[in-house]
């Protein structure tokens, strides 16, 4: 609770803000859902990270691959992770936030030409299953496209459902240019569905939770 959390007391009042780390986070997650997929990407720079953080460090260890992979990081091998992006600032931050800058290392580069990263890139990313994921996401929410907000505690209840399945996407997806990768094909379909849909449920989902959280 404290990582999330701090505690403001005001005479006998207690109360609760979130951390300068959770805004942070929460402003970093809110621009990887809603930036996701909307410009096309040459992928002309590279991060490659290794690391040898060892077992008793092992907290750290998992903390860091979870922050990688909300980066949008595939792991090659164990210790050895890419993105096609350069993502030199945040990855530096979080080794540092985590006190691992002595075990670990950082590169941002050109791949070298004649090689072949469209193979390295199957083996980083599982882009058959993301293929499949961004398709069962359009079918699950294309029935609701054609939505009229006649319901404002149904369009509350699909906007958040929404905005819960779509904002896995951002840790599964590099963004992948298209000549490295045949997957996934649904992402276009899937990004405009999404926001269109976000759009169009805001004005009866605001309604319905103004009037639940409005004073009695």
């Amino acid at each position: 609770m404290t990582f999330f959390l701090e505690r403001l007391r005001n005479g006998r009042l207690v109360s609760y803000r979130p951390t300068p780390r959770t805004v942070a986070l929460l402003e970093e997650g809110d621009r990887r859902i809603f930036s996701l997929g909307r410009e096309p990407h040459r992928a002309e720079l590279w991060t490659a990270l290794w690391h040898a953080i060892p077992e008793e460090r092992r907290l750290e260890r998992a903390r860091l691959a979870r922050r990688l992979r909300f980066l949008g990081f595939g792991s090659v091998q164990d210790g050895m992770w890419i993105s096609p992006h350069d993502r030199e600032q945040e990855v530096v931050a979080v080794i540092d936030s985590l006190g691992v800058g002595g075990y670990a290392g950082v590169l941002v580069g050109r791949p070298a030409a004649g090689l072949d990263f469209a193979a390295l890139a199957s083996r980083a990313w599982d882009l058959d299953a993301l293929d499949s994921r961004y398709r069962a996401f359009i079918d699950e929410f294309s029935s609701a496209s054609t939505y009229a907000g006649a319901d404002e505690h149904e369009a509350f209840r699909l906007r958040t459902r929404l905005v819960h399945v779509f904002r896995r996407f951002p840790a599964l997806d590099p963004e992948l240019p298209d000549e490295l990768m045949h997957a996934p094909r649904f992402r276009a379909q899937a990004v405009a569905l999404f926001h269109r849909l976000y759009t169009a449920l805001a004005p009866p989902a605001q309604r319905h939770f103004d009037a639940v959280t409005s004073a009695p």
